[in-house]
């Protein structure tokens, strides 16, 4: 059994039998690199069968960061509804068995699309088009949810949600600010000054890009799941859909700081304007203030960026800081060019 600070196999274990039955020993491996910022990862092997385990990340940049209960509801929520999402096993609110909470979830079998993709996705442009369309109509079906009717009521605070992000963020930031960050008041006045009015409210994933999918290992290029769903709520679900845009990278682009389309070979690959007229297809929604989402969701993904490297400045671990050091000021200054339609 792989470490997992401390843990006990023993309580496991016995954590394993009470919940799922079945006897033997416990084996964990570690999914992943352990970014200290982000869920841990692991595969768990249990009287046969393989599951995934997700536990808070070491690092919290907020005391609601790597909220397992809340995954588990969510999840528990998409169980009879046709969103591609790993099953939901069992959560566990006992800190004493591994030191935190943690949920475990029936294994998905396939790969993230980002690169390197696999050798017979990386060669296929119509295959490399496929994984964009794919990743859209994964993300209708989640905005098309009726959240209620699944039992989501009190899971977010959807009045008002849009005019509340700008001063929320914000407030985080304050808590651990520590530095300036060129081009943060522009955006910040843009986000105030083109505030739209509410738009469509559904389940937001709230971090969703090829990072948080998976697709299964075999063409044609199919999404087998969405994954990481600790950030989610009920709110403005273009929200979403201004994530996966704003870090959508074309042909004869720079890239932006944490691309979804980070593949140097980008032929075939889907265009923004094909991206979002699929979603309106789908979803019958109206994008004409689909900038705002695209400026919005980069704004609070620099926020979250910042608090990580502020944390690592306060932990002294300045390795750890160099390698945030521009990612919040390359986010930041992303979102100034979309807002300023420096970028389509």
């Amino acid at each position: 059994m792989d470490t997992l600070e401390s843990p006990d196999a023993e309580a496991l274990e016995r954590w394993l039998r009470a919940e799922l039955g079945g006897d033997g020993h416990v084996r964990l491996t570690r999914i992943g690199a352990d970014t200290g910022v982000a869920n841990a990862l692991f595969e768990l092997t249990w009287a046969g069968r393989r599951l995934v385990l997700r536990r808070p990340p070491a690092s919290k940049i907020t005391a609601s960061a790597g909220d397992t209960s809340r995954e588990a509801r969510l999840l528990a929520a998409l169980a009879d509804t046709a969103v591609r999402h790993p099953r939901l096993v069992v959560s566990c609110a006992d800190p004493t068995v591994l030191g935190s909470p943690f949920v475990l979830m029936e294994h998905v079998d396939g790969f993230t699309p980002v690169a390197p993709l696999p050798q017979a996705f990386a060669t296929d442009p119509a295959a490399r088009h496929a994984i964009g369309v794919e990743l859209i109509d994964a993300l209708a079906e989640l905005a098309l949810v009726d959240w209620r009717a699944v039992g989501l009521d009190g899971f977010g605070k959807p009045d008002g949600f849009l005019a509340r992000q700008v001063d929320r963020w914000l407030w985080q930031l304050d808590s651990y600010r520590s530095r300036e960050i060129p081009e943060l008041g522009f955006v910040t006045e843009w986000l105030r000054d083109q505030l739209p009015d509410p738009g469509p409210i559904g389940i937001v994933h709230g971090d969703y890009s090829t990072f948080n999918v998976m697709f299964h290992p075999t063409l044609p290029p199919r999404l087998a799941a969405i994954v990481d769903w600790d950030t989610a709520t009920i709110g403005e679900v273009l929200l979403d859909l201004g994530h996966v845009l704003a870090r959508w990278d074309e042909d004869g682009e720079p890239p932006t700081t944490l691309g979804a389309t980070d593949n140097p070979d980008r032929r075939g690959v889907a265009t923004r304007a094909e991206l979002a007229a699929r979603y309106a297809a789908r979803t019958g929604f109206p994008l004409d203030q689909l900038r705002y989402y695209e400026v919005l969701s980069l704004f609070k993904l620099g926020v979250i960026m910042e608090g990580h490297y502020a944390a690592e400045l306060r932990a002294g671990t300045a390795p750890e800081a160099a390698r945030f050091v521009d990612t919040s000021i390359g986010i930041i200054a992303d979102a100034a060019r979309i807002a300023s339609g420096e970028r389509s």
